[in-house]
């Protein structure tokens, strides 16, 4: 099911902050004066170094098993506390704080497509495979910004230059423009660089969510900066994709600039997303 955007829907009732919460520009990775900004960097090199075409099909084929635990949505909410995103220049509190204050912030401005308020609650719930218990992953293969791999790594992707060293980089089977796709193909054949948005795209999809398919996609393709802010690899986008991306426009403004350090009450708000998780999903899901 496609929710199609309404235009009169898109509203500016969100006020955006200047900085984020450490008073620096939104998503700046160029503060060479910010040790967090150096780690940053240092995580894009490995990650670009390492994501390549043949390792996202073996991580794809092993967590395809959902074989982790079983649990509920809830259950892996209160997971993400242990986790920090080394890869975000713009927060370091507990992942919980930032899916609620996103989910908040659209529940305020959109009150009637709860869908959207509980898809912002679960994108990053994929973050969980850093996990000891959910294969201890490093970083480079949870957080950051995700690419297509199997065609060329487009100029747009942050830090660039670190693909130099990909395996991948010089094979002239993937790095020319289509590489292994063909226009139009559509992004749900496209193979993404390995994290945590498509890992929680195939577990709500497996344990059966009645999520729109807006959701999926926002759920799967919300680290996708290159796509969302550049444009980049819209030869590979299909028409149900366009439709889509308009809602992940609306979702990405919530996703970045809700981050603070002001924290929502979880008490306070649980009954409500609790409902949500029930319309929505099973009880227990595997992972």
């Amino acid at each position: 099911m496609t929710i199609q955007v309404e235009e009169k829907k898109i509203n500016d009732q969100f006020m955006v902050p200047q900085t984020n919460a450490f008073g620096h520009n939104f998503r700046d990775y160029n503060n060479a004066q910010s040790e967090r900004q150096k780690g940053v960097e240092n995580f894009y090199k490995t990650q670009h170094i390492n994501q390549t075409y043949d390792f996202v099909k073996k991580m794809r084929q092993e967590y395809a098993k959902l074989d982790k635990a079983k649990m509920s949505i809830w259950e892996c909410c209160e997971l993400l506390n242990d986790v920090v995103d080394d890869s975000d220049p713009d927060l370091d509190e507990p992942q919980i704080q930032h899916l609620l204050q996103s989910a908040e912030a659209i529940r305020k401005d959109y009150p009637n497509e709860d869908w959207l308020h509980l898809t912002a609650l679960i994108h990053d719930l994929g973050k969980i495979i850093v996990l000891p218990k959910f294969g201890g992953l490093s970083q480079w293969a949870v957080v950051g910004d995700t690419f297509p791999v199997g065609c060329a790594f487009d100029e747009s992707i942050i830090h660039h230059k670190y693909f130099k060293e990909n395996q991948d980089y010089e094979n002239p089977i993937y790095n020319t423009k289509n590489g292994i796709y063909s226009e139009v193909c559509g992004l749900e054949n496209v193979m993404m660089s390995w994290g945590h948005d498509d890992y929680m795209y195939m577990v709500a999809k497996e344990n059966g969510t009645t999520l729109p398919s807006a959701g999926l996609f926002i759920i799967r393709y919300h680290s996708f900066y290159p796509l969302h802010t550049k444009g980049a690899y819209k030869h590979l986008m299909n028409d149900e994709d366009e439709e889509n991306l308009k809602w992940l426009h609306i979702f990405n403004k919530y996703d970045l600039y809700s981050k603070s350090k002001v924290h929502v009450n979880v008490e306070e708000v649980k009954p409500y997303y609790m409902s949500l998780i029930e319309k929505y999903f099973p009880a227990k899901l595997r992972w």
